[in-house]
């Protein structure tokens, strides 16, 4: 509950919201756990300006001739100016002009655990605050910054790793606490997440100690189950990665790493990356005892009992097995579950791993694709949905297409958004099969 009733934000307003950006909610020293924010009484923040992201790899190599990379790059950042510091545990908030006791949606940007930002083109909520609810996007460490594990973080602090989901959770208490002052009802919150963002958040509802922190979960490109190969490693089986990378950087311990200048911290982990196939593996959360204090695959069995949104696209990053994983989850858990089957205007990618947040956020217009009506329609669709669902748990409403929760035991029907309509139906199984094979990553 939101504590101290006298701490200002000044912010800005515009003719759809109120919106206050580059709010600091923990500090942090690199490798070290943050310390949330606390604010004195009659405390004003001032809330005018975006804060950085988190140092990532493509702030210093961005290897735009990868074409999936340039793919990425045209779709969410061409154009926009990023700010990068390790000063960046900040939210941005979007609230409704006349907020007061609204849903919030609490939301975590993709990237693969080692990169992204809450800046990026599709990220907008104002349409969310047309609706009634407070959006709130958090930066988070990601990468060696989120996600290095060491044996003598274990011995200070009685856990490795996991940086960056511990960041999270730090925005989440920070939410619950203050959020009442900017309009919104800390006791009712939904998480949110893309991709590695919706994983973060899949981890959260499998750890007890943030049982009745928050009401509900939108996952989108991220539910379920991965494959075993996937799962979080103990946080002692990454380490030898991190020994490596301090030896590629010249470095006898963490404390010299901890001191290293960034463009050399990130020199060797571009260094290190290019030499082993691994990475991936073990730059993401660990099972550290804690935050993921057992193996995924065993906590997933019996997760908190929220209300539950999962969402995947036909050209999904591993499209057959989002559908599989979200749908397994889902009908055990009651989810609604919706399949997104429109293909992005303009080119041969077809609804591509992450086009759903222009749509979701209604930031269709602010992209390079000849996106027409029924993109529109679908849009408005999908973000009424979700506006719903995080005001009382059920996405339905009028003028809407009837959305029914999975339920164990009976058949796999979806709410798929069509380029003919929005109904309840299946999704093709063997043609997202088709199109992981066929399509791959989506080429610029």
């Amino acid at each position: 509950m939101s504590e101290d009733k006298k701490v200002t934000f000044n912010g800005l307003v515009t003719e759809r919201c109120r919106q206050y950006f580059g709010i600091r909610y923990a500090y942090a020293e690199r490798f070290e756990y943050a310390k949330p924010v606390e604010y004195a009484d009659g405390t004003t923040v001032d809330a005018t300006s975006h804060g950085p992201a988190c140092p990532q790899l493509r702030q210093f190599h961005q290897h735009l001739d990868n074409p999936h990379r340039l793919f990425y790059y045209k779709e969410f950042r061409e154009g926009i100016e990023f700010e990068y510091g390790e000063d960046c545990l900040v939210l941005d908030v979007y609230a409704p002009l006349d907020a007061a006791g609204c849903p919030v949606i609490l939301f975590f940007h993709g990237g693969g655990f080692d990169s992204g930002s809450i800046t990026e083109g599709a990220f907008d909520g104002s349409l969310f605050a047309e609706k009634g609810v407070v959006t709130v996007f958090a930066q988070y460490r990601v990468g060696v910054l989120g996600y290095l594990t060491d044996e003598s973080i274990e011995k200070k602090y009685g856990r490795d790793g996991n940086f960056g989901l511990d960041d999270q959770i730090k925005a989440l208490e920070w939410v619950r606490k203050y959020i009442g002052c900017l309009g919104g009802d800390p006791e009712n919150i939904t998480l949110a997440g893309q991709s590695a963002g919706a994983i973060s958040i899949q981890y959260m509802c499998l750890n007890r100690d943030l049982e009745g922190r928050f009401r509900r979960v939108i996952m989108m490109s991220g539910g379920g189950k991965f494959p075993d190969f996937a799962l979080p490693k103990y946080a002692a089986e990454t380490r030898p990665y991190w020994k490596a990378l301090m030896e590629t950087a010249g470095c006898s311990s963490l404390e010299e790493l901890k001191v290293l200048p960034l463009d050399r911290l990130f020199d060797a982990v571009d260094e290190l990356k290019s030499k082993r196939k691994d990475t991936v593996y073990n730059t993401m959360p660990v099972v550290d005892g804690c935050l993921i204090p057992e193996p995924v695959g065993k906590l997933i069995k019996n997760p908190l009992k929220v209300g539950y949104m999962i969402g995947y696209t036909n050209t999904d990053m591993y499209a057959p097995v989002m559908e599989f994983i979200g749908n397994k989850f889902g009908k055990k858990n009651g989810a609604y579950i919706y399949f997104f089957d429109i293909d992005a205007p303009g080119d041969g990618n077809g609804a591509f791993h992450s086009c759903d947040l222009r749509y979701m956020f209604g930031t269709l217009d602010k992209s390079r694709r000849p996106y027409g009506d029924r993109d529109r329609e679908a849009s408005c669709q999908l973000a009424t949905y979700a506006a719903n669902f995080a005001k009382t748990g059920d996405p339905n409403g009028p003028s809407l297409p009837e959305w029914l929760p999975a339920k164990p035991g009976a058949g796999t029907r979806v709410l798929r958004l069509a380029p003919g309509q929005t109904s309840m139906g299946k999704a093709p199984y063997l043609r997202l099969l088709k199109n992981m094979l066929t399509k791959g990553d989506p080429k610029a």
